[in-house]
C-alpha cells in the first residue's frame, strides 16, 4: 500500500508525535494552519470516517480529548474537522481529524 499515513504509522516516514496508544496516533501537521495543528489517525487503515467503526470512532474521539487536553486547548477551546473524499477536500484518504488552536479562529471553514 503506497498510504503516506501508513508510512508514517509504521516508522517509515519522520512525524512529530505528539500521542500514540494502541489504536491511534497523534503528530504535528507539517503544513499547520493554526499554532497547534495535530492530525489524528486510526492506526489501522480506512479511507475515511465512511469506513470507520464505533471502536474506531471513539478511539478517534479519546485521543482528541487527550491530545486537547495535553496542548492546553481545553479551556478556551478548538476545531476538529474530518476532510471525506474528494468534496471535502481530502487529500490524504487515510481517516484522519485535525485538532485546531492556540489562537482565535476565523468563522470560516474553508
Amino acid at each position: 500500500m503506497d498510504c503516506l499515513f501508513c508510512k508514517i504509522i509504521a516508522g517509515e516516514i519522520p512525524s512529530t508525535k505528539v500521542y500514540e496508544d494502541e489504536h491511534t496516533l497523534a503528530f504535528r501537521d507539517i503544513n499547520p494552519q493554526a499554532p497547534v495543528h495535530v492530525l489524528v489517525l486510526p492506526k489501522k487503515h480506512m479511507a475515511n470516517l465512511l469506513e470507520a467503526d464505533g471502536e474506531t470512532a471513539g478511539a478517534l474521539l479519546r485521543t482528541v480529548q487527550q491530545v486537547a487536553k495535553q496542548e492546553g486547548l481545553a479551556q478556551d477551546g478548538f476545531r476538529v474537522v474530518s476532510n471525506c473524499g474528494k468534496n471535502g477536500c481530502q487529500s490524504v484518504e487515510h481517516l484522519h481529524i485535525h485538532v485546531l488552536g492556540g489562537k482565535q479562529l476565523t468563522g470560516e471553514m474553508g
